[in-house]
């Protein structure tokens, strides 16, 4: 079964650390791009960072650069999204996806709250 599966999100404290994974399965995973995406309450979906094929290319949205990171483990068909200090307008539901594959995860949520 083709498919996707975040993990890792819940409510945090301002200025805190979470790390989301997402799980590959059903297709070769080395070979695909790889992205997080985020939708905040009322908002559209936005790009947060994608991540090449072979885990060297990274690109980050401004809101977020220097305080997140995406790494992959293409043996453990897993890529990773590590968030620090976390703001406010952090929150969100984050999905990780693979544009070429047009496949996406079901998401997880993320809120980052006093």
């Amino acid at each position: 079964q083709v498919q996707l599966v975040e993990s890792g999100g819940g409510l945090v404290q301002p200025g805190g650390s979470l790390r989301l994974s997402c799980a590959a399965s059903g297709f070769t995973f080395s070979r695909y791009a790889m992205s997080w995406y985020r939708q905040a309450p009322g908002k559209e979906r936005e790009l947060v960072t994608s991540i090449g094929s072979n885990g060297i290319s990274k690109n980050y949205a401004d809101s977020v650069k220097g305080r997140f990171t995406i790494s992959r483990d293409n043996g453990k068909n897993t890529v990773y999204l590590q968030m620090n200090s976390l703001k406010p307008e952090d929150t969100a539901v984050y999905f990780c996806g693979t544009q070429t594959l047009g496949l996406w995860g079901q998401g997880t949520r993320v809120t980052v709250s006093s």
